[in-house]
């Protein structure tokens, strides 16, 4: 037996001193900025907890209409249109650091006092004002990924940033469970401590990019820059792309909801869920990328990672009785698809801006995520009401689909210069 065991583990030494360099091929030469960040990032999602459960909250605590749950994340997303077209323009201007300090201390210093407001008409407009300030952010943030990264680590920077917001993510949204399980306001009093810390962090250990001001008006007086809406590609690319955000969003949204009410999984179940989302990423996103990044187009994968998320709305709609089983099927295959569309779009949007016109271009992705937020969970409530689930999952496949195939369309006819 001792010998059949020394000869298992001399077989497997190999294979598993193949996976260690792959990982540490994976994260070698990032800069210590990009790190730092990622760091920062990573917080940032473990205290993104309140929103996913915004729908659960308004049902289940407030006690009021899926109606007006959809109206609240509705709401939020009417704000981040207008925080994401403003943080980007901003960027542009004054710099990523200063943006992204100031709108993480004032949306967390708005969080804190949403938890403490009862009324529903003045918790709609306090959505509104959070939502804005804190996908101000977003676009920043983009920008300064690309800033700090060296020469040649673009993508994994982008690949390491989602990492550490997923590790953040998986952490965050199990702990989301637990707390709601027992008090959902203090979902939004603990975002709102880590929103403050993170803009504390950035301001304290980020360095300042020197000078960013004056480089930025000099570049503006020599150069014509082109906006995101003079790219006829980008345009076409976006609204694809609203679409399929808006459909994708709404597993973090209208499904949790779906899996309390219709298969009666518990809040502590449905963190632990939906926080698998977070936990592959983080053990299989870079490996993977680092495997097929080179193989293929960019478009080519954000294909095929389309139809895995339309397969995953699909699987909700089997009448199976093990729920349980299935909701962790449907988001594992969910986040297959996540980790082949994601990172690749990042990377498209990236390759058609440069250093003088990436704020307005991460603004304009930014704003694809910002309509979706508007758009999905309001309609996907809706036609949950009306018609029932199995229509709304059934509608939601068929677009993605199509998405899909706009996105194949699209790549046929991708060029590969840059725009000036």
């Amino acid at each position: 037996m001792c010998v059949c065991f020394a000869n298992f583990a001399a077989h497997k030494t190999p294979m598993i001193k193949s996976v260690l360099h792959t990982y540490k091929s994976s994260f070698s030469g990032l800069s210590r900025e990009t790190w730092l960040l990622s760091l920062v990032m990573m917080l940032n999602r473990c205290g993104s907890m309140a929103v996913p459960f915004m729908g659960l909250y308004v049902t289940q605590s407030l006690h009021r209409s899926e109606v007006d749950a959809g109206l609240i994340i509705t709401l939020f997303g009417i704000g981040s249109i207008a925080g994401a077209a403003t943080g980007g323009k901003l960027t542009d201007i004054i710099g990523f650091r200063p943006v992204q300090i100031l709108s993480a201390l004032i949306s967390g210093v708005l969080f804190v006092f949403f938890a403490t407001v009862d009324n529903f008409s003045t918790l709609c407009i306090l959505t509104v004002v959070i939502s804005f300030f804190s996908e101000a952010f977003r676009p920043a943030n983009f920008t300064a990924i690309a800033s700090y990264a060296t020469e040649g680590t673009v993508t994994r920077s982008y690949s390491l940033n989602r990492l550490a917001i997923n590790i953040g993510w998986s952490a965050g949204i199990s702990l989301a469970g637990v707390i709601a399980s027992i008090n959902y306001k203090l979902l939004f009093v603990v975002e709102g401590a880590v929103s403050i810390l993170v803009g504390l962090c950035i301001l304290f250990f980020l360095p300042k990019v020197r000078g960013f001001m004056k480089q930025a008006k000099e570049n503006r007086e020599k150069l014509v820059i082109l906006k995101p809406w003079q790219d006829l590609f980008y345009v076409q690319f976006l609204l694809i792309t609203t679409l399929f955000i808006t459909c994708a969003f709404l597993m973090f949204r209208v499904v949790p909801v779906f899996f309390k009410e219709q298969w009666q999984i518990d809040e502590f179940a449905i963190g632990i869920i939906l926080g698998l989302n977070g936990s592959v990423i983080a053990l299989c996103e870079m490996v993977l990328l680092n495997k097929i990044e080179n193989k293929r187009s960019p478009m080519f994968f954000i294909v095929i990672g389309s139809f895995f998320f339309a397969l995953s709305y699909l699987l909700l709609s089997l009448p199976l009785i093990y729920h349980l089983t299935m909701a962790v099927l449907v988001i594992v295959v969910f986040t297959v698809g996540e980790m082949l569309v994601l990172p690749f779009i990042n990377t498209l949007v990236i390759s058609r801006s440069n250093a003088h016109n990436r704020g307005l271009y991460a603004a304009g992705y930014t704003l694809s995520w910002s309509v979706a937020q508007v758009v999905g969970p309001w309609a996907g409530f809706y036609i949950a009401k009306q018609f029932g689930y199995n229509w709304l999952w059934a509608g939601i496949a068929t677009l993605l689909v199509l998405c899909a195939y706009g996105f194949y369309l699209l790549g046929k006819k991708q060029t590969v210069v840059q725009p000036a």
